[in-house]
């Protein structure tokens, strides 16, 4: 018996395991212009018959190294994903899901959060999917989307 829906393929770009160079903001919407750059390492593999997939990470930032997971799945009906966190640092708690989809070769995630006691718009950016080097942002809004501060980079290559 086959699957009943047709896999989506827009994370088919980042199957398999990859070298991370991570670059993050060292204080989120602080006025901060300080960064710190770290490696990682990232492998991923699909799920759900190809509507959805796992990425572990191992993060070696300078205050010490952690694993975390992004688990992304697909609504064949309304054509989003919803992409979830789990750090290892706090590994009973999953981060508010961002939902978006892909238009035009670039991914666009969001969804609202809060950061110190005030609420967020949070966005991941996938960018340069088409190529062999992709690259995720993650930004934060505290005014509802209409200024962006970009905190962390990941640029990825093949393992």
């Amino acid at each position: 018996m086959s699957d009943p829906v047709e896999p989506c393929r827009d994370f088919d770009f980042q199957q398999g395991r990859w070298n991370v160079r991570h670059r993050r903001l060292t204080a989120r919407l602080a006025g901060c212009t300080s960064w710190e750059e770290f490696p990682g390492t990232s492998e991923q593999r699909p799920l759900l018959g190809g509507n959805g997939n796992i990425e572990d990470n191992l993060l070696h930032l300078p205050g010490g190294t952690y694993r975390a997971v992004a688990l992304r799945s697909h609504d064949p009906a309304s054509g989003s994903w919803a992409i979830w966190w789990l750090d290892g640092r706090a590994p009973h708690r999953l981060d508010v899901p961002v939902i978006g989809r892909f238009e035009n070769g670039v991914g666009r995630f969001h969804a609202d959060d809060v950061l110190d006691g005030r609420p967020v718009r949070l966005r991941f950016l996938w960018l340069g999917t088409d190529g062999d080097t992709p690259r995720w942002e993650q930004a934060l809004s505290p005014d509802g989307g209409a200024s962006w501060e970009t905190n962390w980079t990941m640029e990825f290559t093949r393992a």
